[in-house]
């Protein structure tokens, strides 16, 4: 039999490379080789789908799926087997408006939380000619007002998976089809000798088994499985049992636990966790039917059952030491480094017309800029301004870039802020937990369960400490749709959290990734407002200062998520002279399948859109006019609307000036998963360049 794409994911020493920088301890070396098993996509099913390669020497496949390897000959027979799916979910329908939904694969949830857990999430949508790139909607964080109603946990039912996609054709067009498999695109994320993602617990047990099959048993047979559908009562395990009838000897490497097991099954437990004892006992019983000796053993990890499952390098050695062990093998390999899959995933640069504008908002939005930590994102902008005003561009007292240009004459600001929703630290709990408070409004649910970065200033020398991974803590269990108090830990008790820099007020914030859906729309953590920045950017670009029609200010503003304190500052010292403020920020659209269509809809990829009605502001009919009237000279799509929410204009123009919002429209704001159109933000960057040389 052709061998499986799967042994040919399993590599010999090879480097883990979806930006996880490897370290020399060999805890990291071993969370790393862990992490890289556990983003490899294997949906029950079609485990074979693994989209990597490399080797694994001597193994083979079977007829349903499992991966096995036989070492020794006669007597005892074990079977030493772990098991290789993954909680996930199929297409169940596709939808005229070109959105996904789902079902659940498997027969139970592995946490309470599980669907909410996938509220804003990346997903890839395996298709017979490759992934799919999707997120999961999640209501505007604007419309919060929308939805006090909604209190409850979210449930599948919520889950609408977004592809770029208008319609029903576009989908099929990309491939996906009816029970296609839909799993968590998880990064490769380790901190603090920890490996971190759904499973982590089994696939930890499946590097176990595989290093353990390096070996030679003292006598006997060995036979090393690496078996399917655990999901489905262990299919794959049962159906190779059945096939070799009575052993000697089994042993299972089953999913993790807040407790670790090696032997009998601890008794029944209940409460959150869906009663993962009785699961245990259940596999016990089954596997009695093939030998009189049964041997289980599941690792200790924290937050069993959610995205962030997280085992420690310690844990994973005696992993590979109990399946050492019972493989009968005397001593045994134990470097599970030495099997670090690659799982690289190469999202190939687009060539389409929009291809510059997303390389440039991309390395714009995968920056981290919570409020009054903007300076990252400051120093990026500088440095791609064109010379003259890279030359006249200052940083203003409260932080702000500015860059002033154009004749002495009917002044007018245009100003995009470079800060993100996100978290600061309030507390150091003893356990090195730290509390957390929201910077702007962020969608709380959609940063629960996640992985999170706590951020160091710059110091002296204009360079900060490299940030510090961890995730945002979930709940164990739960039945009401938020949080409450939020916290993050990174793998440290609290004297060396702060004897590393940690400290009340840093920002924390999520694993950002920003990349391309279908078409032309993208994703980002950041699209608010680092689309704006990088609109106003590009419409500098491409200006001529020679022909401005006044003197104008380009801003790109500090702090304007919960209080707009970088446009006070710049209003308190420039609003009274200017005459008009244009404030390029998002417009929130219900152009979602979770929002009312009767308020705010402006559909993606149909233009620019000016915000004649925001909670800060009302653009007078005669601006409008004079606005819509350049537009439509330049051939510009245009699109006018009202939304919630206030731009950095609204703390200026009761100085005097006009305040105009010149936006985008798009969804899922305030969430980790903001999606806009690029043919929008080309738009908008025509529109601010026209509008700054027009008399």
């Amino acid at each position: 039999m052709r061998a499986p794409r799967l042994l040919a994911c399993i590599a010999s020493v090879a480097t883990l490379t979806m930006a996880v920088p490897l370290h020399a301890q060999s805890s990291d070396a071993t969370s790393h080789a862990v992490a890289s098993w556990i983003v490899l996509d294997a949906p029950p099913g079609a485990e074979g789908r693994a989209q990597t390669n490399a080797k694994l020497a001597g193994w083979s496949v079977d007829a349903w799926g499992n991966y096995t390897k036989r070492t020794g000959s006669g007597r005892p027979l074990r079977v030493v087997a772990c098991a290789l799916d993954q909680s996930g979910f199929v297409v169940s329908q596709i939808t005229d408006q070109g959105y996904l939904r789902l079902r659940r694969s498997g027969q139970t949830s592995p946490h309470q939380l599980w669907d909410q857990f996938h509220e804003a999430q990346r997903l890839r949508v395996l298709t017979r000619r490759g992934v799919v790139k999707a997120i999961s909607a999640v209501a505007n964080g604007h419309f919060a007002a929308l939805h006090r109603g909604d209190s409850l946990a979210a449930t599948i039912d919520q889950l609408w998976v977004d592809v770029g996609a208008s319609t029903r054709a576009d989908v099929e067009r990309m491939g996906i089809a009816l029970l296609d498999p839909v799993l968590y695109d998880r990064p490769a994320w380790t901190f603090e000798g920890f490996a971190t993602g759904p499973n982590a617990g089994a696939r930890a047990g499946c590097a176990a088994v595989a290093t353990a099959a390096q070996g030679t048993p003292r006598s006997g047979e060995t036979i090393f499985a690496l078996s399917t559908q655990r999901i489905f009562a262990w299919t794959g395990l049962r159906a190779l049992l059945s096939k070799l009838g009575r052993v000697d000897a089994i042993a299972v490497f089953d999913e993790g636990r807040l407790t670790a097991v090696d032997g009998a099954p601890p008794a029944p437990a209940g409460g959150g966790r869906g009663g993962r004892g009785n699961a245990l006992t259940t596999l016990r019983t089954n596997l009695a039917a093939f030998s009189d000796s049964v041997r289980i053993v599941a690792p200790r990890v924290r937050w069993p059952g959610t995205l962030v499952e997280s085992i420690h390098s310690a844990d994973v050695t005696a992993l590979v030491a109990a399946a050492v062990s019972a493989s009968g093998a005397a001593t045994g390999p134990t470097n599970v480094a030495a099997l670090t899959l690659d799982t690289a995933r190469v999202n190939p640069p687009r060539t389409d017309a929009f291809s510059a504008l997303e390389r440039q908002f991309l390395a714009l939005a995968d920056l981290p800029g919570a409020p009054g930590h903007e300076w990252r994102v400051r120093d990026a902008i500088k440095s791609q301004l064109p010379k003259w005003a890279r030359d006249r561009a200052i940083t203003d007292s409260a932080g702000n870039l500015v860059v002033v240009a154009g004749p002495e004459r009917d002044p007018l600001a245009m100003i995009a802020h470079m800060d993100e929703v996100g978290f600061e630290i309030t507390g150091i709990l003893g356990d090195g937990r730290v509390t957390l408070r929201t910077m702007g409004g962020a969608v709380v649910t959609a940063w629960e369960g996640r992985p999170a970065y706590l951020h160091f200033n710059a110091g002296a020398d204009g360079k900060a400490a490299e940030s510090l991974r961890g995730v945002f803590v979930p709940r164990d269990s739960a039945r009401l749709r938020a949080p409450g108090n939020l916290t993050a830990w990174f793998g440290l008790d609290s004297a060396t959290l702060v004897a590393r820099g940690g400290r009340v007020g840093l920002p924390v914030l999520a694993y950002k990734r920003g990349e391309r859906l279908g078409g032309a729309r993208l994703v980002a953590r950041s699209n608010d407002d680092r689309a704006g920045s990088t609109a106003l950017l590009f419409a500098v670009q491409r200006i001529d200062p020679a022909q401005l029609a006044r003197k104008t200010y380009f801003v790109w503003s500090i702090h304007e998520e919960g209080g707009l304190n970088g446009a006070r500052a710049f209003g308190a010292k420039h609003g009274r002279e200017l005459t008009r403020v244009y404030s390029i920020d998002t417009f929130v659209s219900s152009d979602t399948p979770l929002e009312s269509p009767h308020f705010a809809f402006i559909p993606l990829g149909s233009g620019a859109v000016l915000r004649g009605l925001d909670n800060g502001a009302l653009t007078p009919p005669g601006e409008r006019e004079r606005i819509l009237a350049v537009a439509r000279a330049k051939q510009i799509p245009i699109q006018v609307g009202t939304t919630f929410g206030s731009t950095d204009g609204s703390a200026i123009t009761a100085m005097g000036p006009v305040n105009t919002g010149l936006s985008w429209p798009g969804r899922y704001s305030h969430s980790p998963a903001e999606v806009l159109d690029l043919r929008d933000l080309e738009s908008l960057t025509r529109l601010i360049a026209a509008l700054a040389v027009t008399p």
